[in-house]
This record gives structure tokens, C-alpha cells and sequence, in this order.
């Protein structure tokens, strides 16, 4: 699933390309994604104008110039395609993952501009668009998920009360999107190695300065990977040429049985499920 850095990469794709630019027409080739999509969504989108392109946590918003805002969630498997007209063999994924070139099945989605259209494809259909009526809605429903880590909210005020006599390890709350958003496997593991924090540690457990090291390489390790184009596990180029090069800095995701980079360190990167969730983690620097 695409994480905060990655959404970040598509959102800015996006707004360098549609914004300012109307939705000439709108078509759906299949409605069963994730929620199924109402009728009446093309014609409320048809000839409306994007006025901005926004990112919270791992949602797209589109901001209408009525006013109005289509959320875009691309779930586990979810890509956007930027095709443009008159250009063969061109590259049109606008992530890091998946296939570099639109796909002959699975495209859901299709919104419709001058010189470009704008392709959502999603083989699994865990993605899903949803339309708000005003900036009220949309804040009410962002209001129900945690801060960013970016956020002045996630301080360590916050944290020091949210993890107060609280049983669950601290791996699992950094995947928990009511406690932070945008957070997930990958990051989690590597900022917990950055930490120094073992991920089945019990948040209660954790030490004041745990809760400001969770805080400051959040921060850290997410700009980072934004910096870096996000994480591509596969490699090839996106539609404006470049590789999202973030895997070359994992410390420990997809590092199994491999030394720990840290200095001095003698320890050996293991691999653990948590709650069915692969975790990497080393098994001396991570107490």
C-alpha cells in the first residue's frame, strides 16, 4: 500500500498537471471499487474546474472551484495514470510501484481534460473516490484520523497521553491511522530503528525521550523519502523520469539476515509478524 511519501509524489504529479484545468468529461467503467460510486458522480464532476490538488495522510483532494472536493484513496494496489494525447509508448504511472505503463485491465476511473486524461486503475478495487458537498464535510471527516506526523498536534504532549496505560506495542499504534496518518509498514519499521525502540515494546513502556525520538525521525524519514521521490520497489522511471529511490536508504525493511548499518553494532536485522504485518527490526540496537 502506497504510504504518505508515496501519495505525496502522485499529489504533486497531479498538480503540476491538472491544476487550473476542467474536467471535460467523466466516465466509469466499473463502480464496485472499495465503496461503490454513486450515481450522478460524473455529471457532478463534469466541467468543473480543479482548483487545487491537496494531500492528507494517504488521501489525494481534489479541490473543486464550486467549492466542492473528490477524495481519492488508492488503497492497496490503486495507481493514477496521466495519459496525454498523441504520445505513444508513453510512461503514465505517476507513482513508484506497479506497472510504469497503463494497463489493459482494471481501469476504473477515467477523468478527461484538454490534452490529458487522467486514468485510476486498481486490480484489487480497495481504492475508492468519495465527493464532499463543502469544506465542513471534508474537515469532519479528516477530524475522525489522527494528526500527521508534519503535524504541531502529534508533540509530545500528545503522545505522552495517548499511549498512557495503553497494553498495545508501539508498532502497531504507528500503523494505527487514528493515532498518526499517513504511517505505514515501511516507515514504521524504519523509524522505530532509527528510534532504537523494539516494536513489540508496550507503548506504555515507552520513555519520554522514546516518545520525542518517535516524533523527530517521523518527521525525519518522511521528508526524506519525499525528498527521495518516495519508496520504488520496483525499478523503472515514472512519467517525468525518475526513480523514487527512498529503498536505497531502508535500514531495515526488506533487510532480513542482514548486518545492522548502525555504527558499532554487531547486531543481525530480523524478521517478525506482527499482527500479520511483516516487521523488520535489530535484534541489539532495538530494546
Amino acid at each position: 500500500m502506497p504510504e504518505l511519501p508515496e501519495v505525496e509524489v502522485v499529489k504533486e504529479s497531479l498538480s503540476r498537471t491538472i491544476t487550473g484545468k476542467k474536467i471535460k468529461k467523466v466516465s466509469i467503467k466499473n463502480r464496485n471499487l472499495r465503496y461503490k460510486i454513486k450515481k450522478g458522480f460524473e455529471t457532478r464532476l463534469q466541467s468543473k474546474s480543479i482548483k487545487k490538488v491537496k494531500r492528507f495522510s494517504k488521501y489525494i483532494i481534489l479541490a473543486l472551484n464550486d467549492e466542492k472536493f473528490c477524495l481519492i484513496h488508492l488503497g492497496m494496489s490503486g495507481t493514477i495514470h496521466l495519459l496525454r494525447k498523441n504520445i505513444l509508448n508513453q510512461k503514465t504511472n505517476a507513482s513508484f510501484y506497479h506497472s510504469p505503463y497503463l494497463p489493459k485491465k482494471h481501469n476504473h476511473v477515467f477523468l478527461e481534460f484538454d490534452n490529458i486524461k487522467i486514468i485510476y486503475n486498481d486490480p484489487r478495487r480497495f481504492g475508492y473516490f468519495k465527493l464532499f458537498e463543502n469544506k465542513n464535510n471534508l474537515e469532519n471527516f479528516i477530524n475522525n484520523y489522527g494528526p500527521e506526523p508534519f503535524s504541531s498536534k502529534f508533540n509530545l504532549n500528545y503522545l505522552k497521553k495517548y499511549f498512557y496505560k495503553k497494553k498495545k506495542n508501539i508498532k502497531n499504534f504507528l500503523l494505527d491511522q487514528k493515532f498518526v496518518s499517513g504511517l505505514g509498514n515501511i516507515y514504521a519499521s524504519e523509524i522505530l530503528f532509527s528510534s532504537k525502540i523494539n516494536p513489540k515494546k508496550k507503548a506504555k513502556s515507552l520513555s519520554e525521550n522514546d516518545c520525542i525520538n518517535i516524533i523527530k525521525y517521523s518527521r525525519k524519514i518522511l521528508n526524506l523519502a519525499i525528498k527521495k521521490g518516495g519508496s520504488s520497489i520496483r525499478d523503472f522511471k515514472n512519467i517525468v523520469g525518475k526513480n523514487g529511490s527512498f529503498q536505497d536508504n531502508f535500514k531495515v525493511y526488506n533487510r532480513e539476515n542482514k548486518s545492522c548499518l548502525s555504527p558499532g553494532c554487531k547486531g543481525t536485522i530480523k524478521k517478525k509478524f506482527i499482527t500479520n504485518r511483516s516487521t523488520f527490526f535489530c535484534n541489539i540496537c532495538q530494546k
